[in-house]
């Protein structure tokens, strides 16, 4: 079969309660089809070759089927016992016991014996390895930047530190500053600072007396190089509708176009073709009155979101918005920061087509968003749908290829359009030397997206759409979004009326990064930066004062900076971290970097490097949040195909790849047990 859920043993009605420990365990093997009971008469050349794939679990047995235990393994000829304890982050009577043990190509047979599931087995919560306690930038750091470090001791007093080179021999030495407990962390830090060294070079290491020596580290001028490539290479492995180049992306990453198959086709897949909206009996329960249209759409492309197969254009918005404002950046910056990112630069199809390697990903993107808008003649015309996904959540691990439920629009929202307006804006100023007439088609619908949100500005997506198939992405508040289309539009047309309407913003004036800077939902931020950075027709007494505010946001971002020891411009007054927190500090460093480039201080520049610092394993797990750089890093995030953990035949995470990190909430429940934590 092709999928592991194909063909499935299952028990029902298993009884858990939350914090008890369970040990689920049986034995297994495997032969060939049609093979004797007796093992002792197999053929031994036949028990060699005969494995299977055999997937066992404890699990909720509705959709999106969270796992509580997995024994994830390939059973040979040979009876072994597999065993796995845990505690049950739930209480419910109707769990279920399934071993999926489809997702062979050939023909097997599974021998089960001696399935056990016990209750009352004494649990061991989880102690983390964070390895060395002194804690570098694990890629390393630039020859004419910060480097720091942070040590986690007990110690209360001065330590010498020394930083050693590939040989063992000392290049560098001092003290470390005490900075006390840190609340975030739970633990008691010293900083070192060893910013004067001017040796270069791979294998340096940290020691801190008492302490165990920190994971190597480089110094080197062109040590983020590589990232930028990989970071950027990330979109292409996640585009929809259109077959992953092995030859491009890597081996691992090539797999069939996803959700391109027409409803009622061939193979299981839906696809994006003629795509309905929700029924009116789910959009009841979802917004409190039935919503439904009387169109089909085809929506076929864009990006993935990071962990399902949805497509959302808010968060697909912002993400686009930051890929142009870097080529932007690069127009301003000049020659060598253009041939960065020029045509080329990129493992992308349409390299060599004379258009920069960075828009033609986004190209893919913004081609997609403009298919989300709801045809004329409709009541909501020009309005964009906010999202369309499954109907139903899909399990782990899936290929996008092989999914087969039903895709449907999500009603449209007032925050998508504007996102429409915004990235539409951008895209038309940016594409304009290369492709005219796409810029102009972006243009027109930028301004309709516009003047389609005045006519429904609030119209919004609730956190009730995120019950079946994919997240809500909910915004009640859209003012930020008026904001950043009319900025966009300002700077592609140097229009009065769209200068009038910033002015009539609430977030014209007075501080817009505090505490964070922006992402998907709150893009004030973003707009101001765009607003400071961008060349315009903004008269000088606006542009000045614009320039001002993201300064003095930068300011409060090395303030906020200067107080963790840990090095990281963010710090939530809840003292909670958010979900995808590493995201928020990277977008910090952003305000730091615009800051550096409206005013050339230096500081700015630090505060940004040291913020990569901690997003590099200069952190309390000790661990890069990057997947491939550093000596320890994440690599098991959140991904239907992107998923090794699961599947062993499926990659991890391209290189380059952001994980979401710290979540003060953990509202995973097997994660919760793991650490004993209840509710």
């Amino acid at each position: 079969t092709v999928n592991p859920w194909d063909a499935i043993i299952m028990l029902d009605d298993i009884p858990l309660v939350r914090a008890e420990g369970y040990r689920f365990a049986f034995e297994a093997s495997a032969g060939a089809v049609g093979a004797d009971d007796d093992d002792d008469d197999d053929d031994d050349g036949e028990k060699a070759a005969v494995t299977g794939p055999v997937r066992a679990l404890v699990q909720m047995p509705v959709a999106p089927w969270t796992s509580y235990v997995e024994i994830l393994e390939t059973v040979g000829p040979d009876e072994t016992l597999y065993a796995a304890e845990f505690a049950s982050p739930v209480t419910r009577d109707d769990a279920q016991i399934a071993f999926q043990i489809g997702g062979a190509a050939d023909p097997w047979r599974l021998c089960l014996e001696d399935i056990e599931f016990i209750a009352g087995v004494p649990i061991e919560f989880y102690t983390a390895d964070t390895g060395p306690t002194v804690r570098v930038n694990q890629l390393g750091y630039l020859p004419d930047g910060p480097k720091r470090a942070t040590v986690v001791t007990d110690s209360t007093v001065l330590l010498t530190w020394t930083v050693r080179d590939s040989a063992g021999i000392g290049v560098a030495s001092g003290v470390t500053t005490p900075r006390g407990y840190d609340a975030s962390a739970g633990v008691n830090v010293h900083t070192a600072d060893f910013s004067d060294l001017s040796a270069t070079g791979d294998g340096f290491t940290l020691t801190v007396e008492g302490e165990p020596t920190s994971y190597a580290f480089s110094i080197r001028s062109d040590l983020y190089d590589p990232l930028r490539i990989d970071a950027l290479s990330y979109y292409y492995p996640v585009r929809s509708g259109i077959e992953i180049d092995g030859a491009i992306a890597g081996a691992a990453y090539a797999r069939p176009a996803g959700h391109v198959s027409v409803a009622g086709g061939p193979g299981p897949n839906q696809g994006d073709w003629n795509v309905p909206c929700q029924p009116p009996e789910v959009s009841q329960q979802v917004y409190g009155e039935p919503w439904t249209c009387s169109y089909t759409l085809d929506v076929v492309g864009g990006w993935y979101d990071a962990g399902d197969h949805g497509k959302y254009v808010v968060n697909g918005g912002i993400s686009a918005a930051q890929l142009m404002a870097t080529w932007e950046r690069a127009l301003v910056i000049g020659d060598e920061a253009e041939a960065a990112l020029a045509d080329g630069s990129l493992p992308v199809p349409e390299t060599g087509n004379g258009v920069p390697d960075i828009l033609d990903e986004v190209r893919w993107e913004l081609e997609w968003m403009l298919t989300m808008v709801v045809p004329a003649g409709d009541p909501l015309a020009g309005l964009v749908h906010h999202k369309i996904h499954d109907n139903e959540w899909t399990g782990l691990p899936l290929m996008p290829h092989l999914d087969p439920k039903i895709r449907e629009l999500h009603r449209p929202s007032t925050a998508a359009t504007l996102n429409l307006a915004a990235v539409a804006a951008q895209g038309s100023r940016l594409f304009h030397p290369y492709d005219p007439a796409f810029a102009d088609r972006l243009l027109a619908a930028a301004r309709s997206a516009y003047e389609a949100a005045l006519g429904t500005p609030a119209l919004y997506a609730t956190p009730e759409d995120g019950a079946s198939g994919g997240g809500p992405y909910d915004d009640t508040v859209v003012t930020d979004e008026f904001y950043w289309a009319a900025a966009e539009l300002y700077l592609t047309t140097s229009e009065g009326r769209y200068l009038d309407d910033l002015r009539a913003s609430p977030h014209w004036n007075g501080p817009t990064f505090i505490p964070y800077a922006f992402d998907w939902k709150y893009v004030s931020g973003f707009a101001r930066v765009q607003l400071a950075t961008v060349p315009s027709a903004l008269p000088a007494s606006d542009l000045a004062a614009i320039r001002a505010s993201v300064v003095a946001g930068a300011d409060a971002f090395l303030e906020m900076q200067a107080g963790q020891p840990f090095g990281h411009p963010y710090a939530p007054d809840s003292g909670l971290y958010d979900w995808g927190s590493t995201h928020l500090v990277v977008q910090n460093a952003l305000v730091l970097a615009a800051a550096y480039e409206l005013t050339g201080d230096g500081k700015y520049r630090d505060g940004a490097l040291e913020a990569m610092d901690y997003v590099l394993g200069r952190n309390a797990l000790n661990i890069s949040y990057i997947t491939g750089y550093g000596t320890v890093f994440a690599e098991n995030q959140h991904s239907r195909w992107f998923a090794a953990q699961v599947d062993p035949s499926l990659p991890h995470p391209p290189d380059g790849a952001l994980s979401g990190g710290p979540n003060s909430s953990i509202q995973d429940p097997v994660v919760q047990t793991l650490f004993g934590i209840q509710g």
